[in-house]
């Protein structure tokens, strides 16, 4: 295959990025630390690994596209996160970032508990050995079928979104002759977004009870009288890739207060505060998250200011992470088919996945990195986009980044930070076969999310 500089095409192009122009880096065959899973390495040819297999390996035994996550990592995450909250918190993986049989069974043997959000997330879950009692269960509706089978089964707790869930939630568990542990999710007006947030009215979304009017402070007097209820805690989730805490300090002053309004009225200090997730990962260079070491004592510190300024005992602080654990642990690894330049503009990388595999470009305007990892490069850099090979115009995996202009048909290329969201909601838009799920460790990969097949197409097709 030729792999000679194309002359078309932008060289050396500055990339315009939230309003600033950000340029190629210096060497495009060093890999960020930041933004790959702990074990990925180049070696001297430029080809490379993760848990000691190179990926010209794995691309020729389990294909492309394919997600492969470092196992090691992944532990090591999860181990972080249970050291920095101790034993005195609770660190709940949420399993919608991305869920499967061997992801429970390692965040069970590193000592997390489970949230799932929905019936298919709990059956994973159960099935993969997990204690119920460890398993807390989220969602704006969950069905009639969903809440029975969780209070059967008897999960440490259901986070109650709305008014209508109480009162169901209750009749359900005295039916079942249960005392199902509960918590109220509230919406405490704070919205928090990688570096800034709004503390004003974020209340117009589907998740949770605003504080805002009372309506807050209602559903806990519902929930305290009403018979088949435990009423533990409050529950706040205040947004997604979040790496300032000053929107944690904020919710967690409006939690407290909202705690202190409860001993008032009802004499009751409820024991528990979950602060929810979306602690931010690195996409890219520019970002910057933060440890969880340093996460838990900022947390820590936020709740037992704001409890002894209230007069109130420091509750039992739970957290959800699910993106800072599985995302940075693996990338996806594609094929180079079509190299398109545009004159002037930049070139067109067309591989063998796309939003069928990883949608959060198109969805939420995503960004990430990429490099090529199938061999050495020292030609100069050019200003490409990333595509898929579907028949959208937004299929886009990567939207400004740079690349050797020598790459060329059958190159490999790899997106690293795609372990969260990316399989959880991949699609079979153009009768796509979702990718597999390779575990890699210590010189060995496995499969545990198979690729899917024709066959897998055809057996749901009944017509």
């Amino acid at each position: 295959m030729s792999r000679s500089a194309h002359p078309a095409g932008p060289r050396h192009a500055d990339v315009l990025t939230e309003g600033h122009y950000a340029a190629p880096p210096a060497d495009l065959n060093v890999l960020d630390e930041k933004v790959w899973a702990r074990t990925v390495s180049r070696n001297d040819d430029g080809v490379v690994a993760v848990g000691g297999i190179e990926v010209s390996r794995l691309a020729e035994e389990f294909g492309t596209p394919a997600y492969f996550l470092d196992e090691s990592d992944f532990r090591a995450r999860c181990r972080a996160w249970a050291d920095a909250f101790g034993r005195d918190a609770d660190v709940f993986y949420a399993g919608k970032a991305f869920l499967s049989r061997a992801v429970v069974r390692w965040i069970r043997e590193e000592g997390l508990n489970l949230d799932v959000c929905s019936g298919g997330e709990l059956t994973v879950a159960l099935d993969a050995g997990m204690p119920a009692e460890r398993i807390a269960f989220h969602g704006n509706n969950k069905t009639t079928a969903e809440i029975e089978r969780a209070i059967e089964v008897g999960v440490g707790r259901i986070v109650l979104d709305s008014f209508q869930e109480i009162v169901r939630v209750s009749h359900i568990a005295q039916r079942l002759g249960k005392r199902q542990r509960v918590q109220i999710r509230v919406t405490v007006g704070v919205e928090a977004h990688t570096h800034e947030f709004i503390a004003t009215a974020h209340e117009d979304q589907k998740f949770g009870i605003a504080l805002a009017g009372g309506e807050a402070a209602e559903a806990v007097r519902r929930a305290l009288t009403l018979d088949g209820l435990e009423l533990v805690g409050i529950h706040s989730h205040i947004g997604s890739q979040i790496f300032d805490m000053a929107g944690f300090e904020v919710s967690a002053r409006r939690v407290v207060q909202l705690l202190a309004q409860v001993r008032d009225e009802h004499g009751v200090e409820l024991p528990e505060i979950d602060l929810g997730g979306g602690l931010g990962i690195a996409y890219t260079s520019d970002d910057d998250p933060r440890e969880p070491h340093e996460i838990a004592k900022a947390l820590g510190d936020i709740v037992t200011r704001e409890c002894e300024a209230a007069g109130l005992a420091t509750p039992r602080i739970s957290v959800e992470p699910g993106r800072a654990i599985v995302g940075p642990t693996a990338f996806t690894l594609y094929e180079v088919g079509t190299v398109k330049h545009l004159e002037g503009l930049r070139t067109y990388i067309s591989v063998d996945g796309g939003m069928s595999d990883n949608i959060r470009t198109a969805l939420y305007d995503a960004e990430y990195s990429v490099a090529l990892v199938s061999r050495r490069s020292d030609a100069e850099p050019m200003l490409v986009r990333v595509v898929g090979k579907h028949c959208e115009s937004g299929d886009i995996v990567v939207k400004d980044a740079f690349l050797p202009s020598d790459l060329a048909p059958g190159d490999l290329i790899a997106v690293p930070a795609t372990g969260a969201y990316c399989r959880s909601m991949a699609s079979n838009y153009n009768h796509a076969l979702r990718p597999p799920v390779v575990a890699v460790r210590d010189g060995e990969a496995r499969v545990i999310v198979r690729r899917e097949t024709e066959e897998d197409l055809l057996r749901l097709d009944v017509g």
